[in-house]
């Protein structure tokens, strides 16, 4: 186990690796295709195309054939992640001088426009001007997007060593702390009201409302904020919040069974419906199921916060992260063309996982992709699991995700969700994230020996 864990730190510093699964010329070729695709397929459709002149930031909704559409809105989640790929662009392609300016425009307008600069923290929502829209009579705020708004802000600092955009990184931590950080249960309550203070949980709600629940999103996502963070700013107090976010994602949120719980009482109860009709269970998943998509990308996360931490022989968060993947493999994988499901459910009455949602979302494609190379690189031994399955699903992705023809990736795989070809390419939950930080990481390490 301890030469494993000496791999994986050698692969995320995409140092040289002894052993890796392919073949150099095979690997090269795949990283050759990607870094294809991300540039012409999707970075050159998004920018500067979505860069907003008139009222800063980022234009959100786009048709399937690239032309705006609907009144863009500005969601604090897609800004900031639009930040932090036009930053990190800017310093893979230096030349191309609209990524940086992009991403300046993104942090002015997450300053100028989604800070409250009366109690702190990042609205959730804007309209393209700037002014903030509210839910009811009530400003809403959330754990899960300013968790975002660091991890953009960090890498636009990274990008352009602008220390107005590390302070607000800093500040926004601070305000995390001082509002949404539970001092008697640990982790951070997702929803807060305009003033910082968390929303109890109000009686009588359906159980599928999450108001009030902690959740496993935005705590992996602060993970990754913090793990951005402490990379440039290793503060003590922020050391101790990324180590505790490590520990409660793997210890008390992923079960025995190797996968992520969803939602929890705020003293880290599972919300479980486990116990109820198959019909109910159906009804009310969203607050209960098995996202594969969550597992594969939770996993690196994980060991990617390790290794911010620099903690040494951590076998026990290898090992949970290995069992995640494992887990997503053989009870959420399509054996016939590939790819990832994007839910199953083990119900009571029932051997085994049932999918209850059989298609196959972009996001989940692209953390596989990222998750099944690492895991391949740390466990070359174990290669027919999972590189073997790596180039099925960078196949699959090619087939039914990838628009040849207009760019960027269908949201849903087209051999389960054909009507998709036509669809949105762009709105406020998706953008290029998850697969541009996808290929990416994969090129670097197809080509760590190059």
């Amino acid at each position: 186990m301890r030469k494993s864990l000496a791999v994986f730190i050698i692969v995320l510093l995409s140092i040289k690796v002894i052993g890796q699964p392919g073949t150099q010329k095979e690997r090269l070729e795949i990283a050759a295709a990607m870094e294809f695709s991300m540039n012409a397929e999707l970075l050159d459709k998004y920018y500067p195309a979505s860069y907003d002149s008139l009222y800063g930031g980022f234009l959100t909704a786009f048709t399937h054939d690239f032309k705006l559409t609907g009144p863009q809105d500005k969601f604090i989640v897609t800004q900031a992640r639009h930040v932090w790929t036009t930053s990190l662009a800017s310093i893979i392609y230096p030349g191309k001088s609209y990524f940086l300016a992009s991403a300046a425009n993104g942090f002015n307008f997450l300053k100028e426009k989604m800070w409250d600069k009366q109690y702190g923290g990042f609205y959730n929502l804007t309209d393209r001007t700037g002014k903030v829209k509210t839910s009811g009579n009530i400003v809403v705020k959330e754990a899960y997007g300013n968790a975002f708004a660091i991890y953009g802000l960090t890498a636009y600092f990274n990008a352009s060593k602008d220390t107005a955009a590390l302070d607000l990184a800093k500040q926004t931590f601070l305000w995390l702390e001082a509002h949404s950080h539970d001092k008697t249960n640990k982790g951070y309550f997702q929803h807060l009201q305009n003033d910082g203070t968390p929303v109890n949980r109000p009686a009588g709600l359906p159980v599928n409302n999450a108001t009030g629940y902690k959740d496993q999103n935005s705590s992996i996502h602060l993970l990754e904020a913090f793990t951005s963070l402490y990379e440039v700013w290793p503060d003590n107090l922020l050391r101790e919040r990324l180590y505790e976010m490590l520990v409660l994602i793997r210890d008390t949120m992923v079960n025995n069974k190797g996968y992520l719980q969803l939602f929890f009482t705020p003293d880290w109860k599972p919300i479980s419906i486990c116990d109820s009709s198959e019909g109910f269970v159906r009804k009310y998943k969203s607050i209960d199921h098995v996202s594969f998509g969550h597992d594969v990308e939770t996993a690196f996360l994980m060991l990617e916060a390790s290794h911010a931490l620099h903690l040494k022989n951590d076998s026990t968060t290898l090992i949970i992260a290995k069992r995640m993947v494992d887990h997503a493999l053989a009870n959420g994988w399509d054996n016939d063309l590939g790819g990832f499901y994007n839910e199953g459910y083990y119900f009571k009455n029932k051997p085994g996982i049932t999918i209850v949602f059989d298609s196959k979302n972009w996001w989940a494609q692209a953390e596989g992709l990222n998750s099944l190379l690492m895991m391949a690189d740390l466990f070359p031994s174990d290669s027919m699991q999972y590189y073997d399955h790596f180039k099925k699903l960078w196949q699959y992705t090619q087939s039914y995700l990838i628009d040849h023809v207009n760019g960027d990736w269908y949201e849903e795989g087209l051999d389960k969700e054909p009507q998709r070809k036509t669809g949105l390419k762009a709105h406020i939950w998706k953008s290029t994230y998850h697969n541009f930080r996808s290929l990416n990481n994969c090129i670097k390490r197809l080509r760590a020996n190059e």
